[in-house]
């Protein structure tokens, strides 16, 4: 995780906490709005409200702020998939993970956002954590849907692009608010299009595979789903 340069040389106090804070609020809004290379330090400085000589003393460098906001990113976006439950009732867990991931879509979406630029970039700053702490445990919640099927709970399907297919429905509500408010219009662009989204979401994909004796859509290739 990347640590404020203030941190790496004496205790912080309040006041260097609070400035820290204001600096990565000020970076989230401006990396959210143009990427990581489109921003500079003297926008984030300006946002800020401090000199950017102020600003470098806590964070030296754009890439500093920028790793410091995605550690964060990684941590809060991945705790919905690590609360899913091998134990728990399928349908349960699959309509709670996906009215918690849409949560985030409409609690953090200049963090979506930011997440959203950096993979599009090409992950440069977050390659090894994608290729490993998120891979492995995204293997570990494949292998829980796995077992599900196997027990005859959810219909067979593919676990990883079942996983992908719920992030990608829920962040669209973040990284692409402006084109679905525009769209729902003002009469229904309000926040009650993340309580519409949840329950249809949970409809097309709790139906899907079959929970709670529901017929779901055929598995075009069963044993895929359970190849190595």
């Amino acid at each position: 995780m990347a640590i404020p340069r203030a941190a790496r040389t004496q205790r912080r106090t309040r006041i260097q906490e609070e400035k820290e804070e204001q600096i990565l609020e000020a970076a989230l809004d401006v990396f959210s709005a143009h990427g990581f290379r489109g921003s500079t330090i003297d926008q984030i400085a300006e946002v800020a409200g401090m000199s950017k000589p102020n600003l470098l003393y806590y964070f030296r460098t754009k890439d500093a702020m920028h790793r410091a906001l995605i550690d964060r990113v990684l941590f809060t976006w991945l705790e919905p998939l690590r609360a899913f439950d091998a134990d728990g009732n399928p349908e349960s867990e699959i309509r709670s993970y996906i009215r918690r991931k849409l949560e985030m879509a409409r609690d953090f979406p200049r963090e979506s956002r930011l997440f959203a630029n950096e993979v599009l970039q090409g992950a440069p700053h977050i390659e090894d954590e994608l290729k490993g702490p998120l891979k492995s445990l995204v293997d570990e919640k494949a292998a829980v849907i796995r077992a599900w099927a196997k027990a005859g709970k959810i219909a067979k399907c593919d676990p990883y692009h079942l996983i992908f297919s719920i992030w990608s429905t829920t962040q669209h509500y973040a990284d692409f608010d402006v084109q679905v408010r525009a769209v729902l219009g003002q009469e229904h662009s309000g926040v009650g299009r993340f309580e519409d989204a949840a329950r249809y979401l949970e409809k097309l994909f709790v139906d899907g595979l079959m929970i709670g004796g529901k017929e779901g859509v055929p598995d075009p290739s069963p044993d895929a789903a359970f190849s190595s």
